[in-house]
This record gives structure tokens, C-alpha cells and sequence, in this order.
């Protein structure tokens, strides 16, 4: 019963949408057949006889429409390709064919089918006649075929960012960026060709984005021709020259942790792999003899960055972050420049105190720099290479501070040589603090009064002088538990113990059976006869013990400055943190799309009076010499590359890379 209720509702419905549809395709056949230029096809059309050839063509193009009109006619047989060519896309074009044809679908329509349909809608005479163009050439191959971008060769090996179906195949192939050596200056590249259609204008092939390399190119700015303070050209007698380069990497699980500040970076150039590629070929390209590393995840260092920097020549030291963190600092050098001392790890974390619970970390190497054997004999001074990351929170300026006051106290440990001077001393890593604030003046000019001045303040990172509740710091900053002074030193380097040792020989010694303290009973003692109950005596012509004066060292008792701390490292910054060319500060990393600096590279230099002027580049012999570093780039010019990271520089931080020298002296 239910079936016949359905049968007679159903086969009318049926019968009603098979009468639209045919009129609908109707109306839609007429519509295509006015849009031709010439009356003799719109008679044709118009007055074919209806049989059953025609309907048969109709549904053929009832089919093709419904399928979208995506697909493309396909290469007819040798009799009718030049006569049909035109015909077939022509007939595209009526259809409304959109986009690129697939292959696959080429075969539904056969040279056959075409010669039927063409016969059933009397087609006497071809397209290009009737539409009054002039009849193509036969070209093999499909008839829209792609058309490659011309790039020149200086781009082949910069990775763009994918825009569209055009960059996809491209950007699968080549997903690592390998223009770091490229020169700036663009070579011309050859005209792009046109499409020649009519009636269709000047189609150019989409244009070529401008290579990041281009973009984001950083000169390298050489000071090694300049006098130095006495006058004298650099380079006067042997010198051991090095560079060392300093850079935050980005964390992978960090970046995951903080995805919100990376929404502006397609998703591929955020991998992992891929960012990994891009970093080994800038490390390769920089070939550094010194590399500190800030935000160096374990896995990724042990499992990857650290076999391939021991391919590359370097000797490698890590030290992560305490607690539960999964990233740290790295020291890596050449073994064929350098030989290792000592290398010292540095933790902020303290237990107990509120000041110090944080989990940040350092490390500090001192290196023998080696020297070729054709000097004959020669000395170079140890140099002193100390890599960290503070703090980020720009509101705790107190515990930037006590963590920064701890690590100059390693390095001045590590760097005092024995007449309490100092070696050379490089000293960089991510600071999270800007330019000319407190802390960036406290490690330049080696002072600063800290009593009462907001915790925000020390960093400069933001301004939160609208708040009500402001930290404010207290002197004194730290307790004397830590063990440092105000001077950023261990309190056993200020009061060294006496290295002299006591000889004393065995008649002293043997003095001690019968002191007075040898002859008292001790408390608890179990009584034995014969053994603990006797008391030895004196034998005759010894003389009394003499009670010697109590010369064990006290607790050091070091004086607390009001407010002040110091260190005496004499530092100074390899960069100016100012662009002259462009009237603009250096960036090093854009968090939020806001550049500021935050990385440094500081180094051990005497500053040398020059007028009103000091010019702390400057410094005497014997101490490092600045011979050129790697130009730092401005905001702007950032966010024309879409900021950081981006399918060139695959960190949210700049590379720092400056050359030194030092002197060598004979023996």
C-alpha cells in the first residue's frame, strides 16, 4: 500500500522536474546562441530540425554543464584539427569554462561525439569565419597551456611564501632557504611573455615577489683600516682574529606555548624541519669560530644541532634551563681555533629565596686561543666567552638584576688571572632589556644606584608608570647568604684564603700525647682498667705546651653599599643600536610587531677620552680590537618582509656576528 502511494507521488514529481529541467536547458542553449556575432548560426540554431542526433548533442551538453564546466575538449583526430581547434575553444568559452583543464576528463568528449554535434546543429561553415577572425595554426600540446614565471638565476635558490596554486609546486620542491651569500644588486631578467589572444587584452603572468634575501640583505661594515687610539693602523704586528656570533633560535615548544605571536607566519615556515634547514645554512654560510646559542631545546640539540655542529668543525657545551624547562644556552667553538680551560654552567635558580626562583641560566668558557706554530713563540691571553638569557618579565627588574649580578660574578671568577687582572672578556645572549635602560647602563658603564627605582623600569621593555602599585627596589637587593657583593663578585675572591701551608714536624706533634686536653677523661668514656683509667705522664725535660693563638679565618664580614652595586669588567656594546643611513634604531627582534633590541655582544675594552667624546670602540693594547660586525636592520624594513620569523630567517631574532683580534705577543 505504501508503495503505491509512493509510486503515484513520486512519478509525477519525477515527470515535472524532467519537464523544468529541459526547458531550463532550453532557455539556457538560447541565451549561449545570442551571444554569437553571426545571423547564419543563430538561423541555424534556431531552425535545426529536432531528431534524435540533436537531442542526443543536448544531453551531451546538459552533462558537461552540470560537471561545472571545468573541463577542457581534447585534441581532436589529424583531419579535423585545424577546422576544429578554434571550434573547440570557442565552444569553452561559450560554456563559461573557468579555470585549468584537467586531463583526466579530456577523453569524455572524442573527435566523434564533436562531428556529431557539429553535424546536428548544421554548422556549415567554421567558428573563426563566423566570428570573423582569422583562422589559427595547428600547435601541439594542450591549448591553454601553463606558462613558467622567468626568474633569473640569482633567485633560484630564495623560497617565497606561497600565494596561490601557482607557488605550491615550488614551495613542496624547495622548502629551505639557500640565499644567504647572494649579492644585493638585482640582475635584469628577461621580458615575461604575453598571452596572445584576442578580444581577451594583455594578460601578464602574475609577477615575481621580491626576494627576501633582498629585503632583508645586512651589510657587513669593517672597521679594521681604522686607527685604533694611539694613532697606529690595525694590524701592525701579529694579530689571532676570531668572530663570534650570538643568537636566539626559538625555542620549538616555546613558539607552540606562544602561537598567538605568530599568527602572521604561514604555517610550513613554522616547522620545525623547516626551520631547522634554515639555521644550519646561516650557520654554514656565517662560519663562526664562537657560537652562543640562547633558546637551544634539549631534544632538538642532542638529537640534531649538536651531530651536525660536530660535522661542521665545532666542540660543543650545553647547560638547560633548570626545573622543568626544555630549552637552554649553548657554547660552540672550533677545537682548530681554541682549546678549552675550563667551562663553568650557571644557574639563577636559589632555593628559599623569593628573588631568585626563577629558572634561567648561563654558561661561561675560557678558551686558550692557538696560535699558528710559524710564529715561533708566541702567547696569546685566554679569553673569556659567556652566553646567557635573562628574564623576560619586564615587570620583575629586581630579579634581571640579582640574575645578572650572579653571572658577572662567574665571569669575573672565570676571567681573573692570577696578578687579579682580567682576560679578555665577550660577554652576550638575550638580555631582555633595551638600550640606555638601567640594566643596559649598569653593564656598560659598570654602576648604577638602583634604591627606589621601579622594577619595571630596569629593563625598559614597557611602561607601567600608570599603574598604581609599582615594585620598587630596596636596598639591599640581595641578602649576604648569596655570597656576592655589591661589586658582582664572590665574597671568596674578595678575601682569598691563605694558600701557605703549615709544616710542622714530629716532635711538635708528638707534644700533643701529653697537652692538657689529651690528659681529660672524655665524657662517655667506658671505663676499662688498665686502658682508660690511666693518664700518661710527662716525661722529664719536656716542656710545657705552648697554647698557641686561635688563627682560623672568620665568617668574612664584606661592607653592603646603600643602593649601589658595581662591577669592574670595563664592557662595552659591539653595536651603536642606531641606524645613521636610515634615521632609525636597530631591531633585533619584533615581538608583536613592535621592534626593539634586546640581544647584545659585549666586549672588554678600555674606553679612550677623545675630546668631549668617548668613543668605547676605541681601547688600548693588549684587550680586544672590533674589526667589522654584521649591520642590524630597522622596524621598517622588517615589516616589509612580514616581520619575524619568515621563509628567510627562521627565528623571532636577528643574528648577532662581530670579528675581533688580539694581540699576540712574543716570549
Amino acid at each position: 500500500m505504501i508503495a503505491s502511494c509512493l509510486c503515484y507521488l513520486l512519478l509525477p514529481a519525477a515527470r515535472l522536474f524532467r519537464a523544468l529541467s529541459d526547458a531550463f536547458f532550453t532557455c539556457r542553449k538560447n541565451a549561449f546562441l545570442a551571444k554569437s556575432s553571426s545571423p547564419q548560426v543563430d538561423g541555424d540554431f534556431a531552425m535545426a530540425p529536432r531528431g534524435p542526433d540533436q537531442e542526443e548533442c543536448e544531453g551531451l551538453l546538459q552533462q558537461w554543464q552540470e560537471e561545472g564546466s571545468s573541463q577542457a575538449l581534447s585534441t581532436v583526430s589529424e583531419g579535423l584539427l585545424v577546422d576544429k581547434g578554434v571550434a573547440e575553444s570557442s565552444l569553452a568559452h561559450l560554456m563559461d569554462n573557468p579555470g585549468e583543464q584537467d586531463a583526466a576528463s579530456e577523453d569524455k568528449w572524442s573527435s566523434r561525439q564533436l562531428s556529431d554535434l557539429w553535424a546536428a546543429e548544421n554548422l556549415e561553415e567554421p567558428f573563426p569565419e563566423v566570428l570573423g577572425e582569422e583562422p589559427l595554426t595547428e600547435v601541439e600540446g594542450p591549448m591553454w597551456a601553463e606558462v613558467p614565471v622567468q626568474t633569473g638565476p640569482q633567485y633560484a635558490d630564495c623560497a617565497v611564501l606561497p600565494v596561490g596554486a601557482l607557488a605550491a609546486e615550488q614551495w613542496e620542491e624547495d622548502p629551505a632557504v639557500v640565499a644567504w651569500s647572494i649579492a644585493p644588486e638585482p640582475v635584469p631578467q628577461e621580458e615575461a611573455p604575453i598571452w596572445p589572444f584576442e578580444g581577451l587584452g594583455q594578460l601578464q603572468p602574475p609577477p615575481v615577489e621580491i626576494p627576501y634575501h633582498e629585503i632583508l640583505w645586512r651589510e657587513w661594515e669593517d672597521f679594521s683600516t681604522q686607527p685604533d687610539a694611539q694613532g697606529l693602523e690595525a694590524g701592525d704586528g701579529p694579530q689571532f682574529q676570531f668572530t663570534l656570533m650570538s643568537y636566539n633560535i626559538l625555542a620549538q615548544d616555546l613558539m607552540q606555548q606562544s602561537s598567538e605571536l605568530y599568527l602572521h607566519c604561514h604555517p610550513d615556515i613554522l616547522s620545525w624541519n623547516y626551520r631547522f634547514a634554515n639555521l644550519m645554512q646561516e650557520f654554514q654560510h656565517w662560519d663562526p669560530d664562537i657560537l652562543c646559542l640562547q633558546e637551544v631545546q634539549e631534544d632538538h640539540y642532542w638529537q640534531q644541532l649538536e651531530p651536525s655542529l660536530r660535522m661542521m668543525g665545532f666542540t660543543c657545551f650545553y647547560k638547560r634551563r633548570t626545573g622543568c624547562k626544555t630549552d637552554g644556552c649553548a657554547v660552540c667553538y672550533k677545537p682548530t681555533r681554541f682549546r678549552l680551560l675550563c667551562a663553568s654552567p650557571v644557574e639563577y635558580f636559589r632555593p628559599g629565596l623569593e628573588l631568585l626562583n626563577r629558572d634561567n641560566v648561563g654558561l661561561v668558557l675560557l678558551l686558550q686561543p692557538l696560535v699558528p706554530e710559524g710564529l715561533g713563540q708566541v702567547s696569546v691571553a685566554p679569553l673569556c666567552v659567556a652566553n646567557t638569557h635573562v628574564l623576560y618579565n619586564p615587570r620583575r627588574g629586581d630579579v634581571k638584576l640579582a640574575q645578572m649580578a650572579i653571572f658577572l660574578a662567574e665571569v669575573d671568577k672565570v676571567a681573573r688571572l692570577s696578578d687579579g687582572s682580567h682576560c679578555p672578556i665577550i660577554l652576550c645572549g638575550d638580555l631582555n632589556s633595551v638600550p640606555d635602560s638601567p640594566l643596559y647602563n649598569f653593564i656598560r658603564d659598570g654602576e648604577l644606584q638602583y634604591h627606589g627605582m621601579p622594577a619595571w623600569k630596569v629593563s625598559g621593555q614597557e611602561d607601567f608608570s600608570h599603574q598604581l602599585y609599582q615594585r620598587k627596589l630596596q636596598a639591599p637587593l640581595w641578602p649576604s647568604s648569596l655570597g656576592i657583593t655589591d661589586c658582582c663578585q664572590y665574597v671568596t675572591s674578595c678575601h682569598p684564603k691563605r694558600s701557605e701551608k703549615r709544616k710542622y714536624s714530629r716532635d711538635f706533634l708528638l707534644r700533643f700525647r701529653f697537652c692538657s686536653i689529651a690528659c681529660q677523661r672524655p665524657v662517655g668514656l667506658v671505663l676499662m682498667e688498665g686502658v682508660t683509667d690511666t693518664k700518661p705522664e710527662r716525661p722529664a725535660g719536656w716542656a710545657e705546651p705552648v697554647v698557641e693563638e686561635d688563627i682560623s679565618e672568620p665568617e668574612p664580614d664584606f661592607p653592603r653599599t646603600v643602593g649601589t652595586i658595581q662591577h669592574c669588567l670595563h664592557l662595552t656594546s659591539v653595536y651603536t643600536h642606531f641606524l645613521p643611513q636610515h634615521g632609525r634604531p636597530e631591531v633585533t627582534t619584533m615581538p608583536l610587531g613592535l621592534g626593539m633590541t634586546v640581544d647584545y655582544i659585549f666586549f672588554s675594552a678600555e674606553s679612550c677620552e677623545n675630546g668631549n667624546r668617548t668613543d668605547r670602540r676605541l681601547c688600548h693594547d693588549g684587550t680586544l680590537k672590533l674589526l667589522g660586525r654584521l649591520s642590524l636592520l630597522s622596524e621598517e624594513i622588517l615589516w616589509a618582509a612580514n616581520g619575524l620569523p619568515n621563509p628567510f630567517c627562521s627565528s623571532d631574532h636577528l643574528c648577532l656576528l662581530a670579528s675581533f683580534e688580539m694581540e699576540v705577543t712574543a716570549l
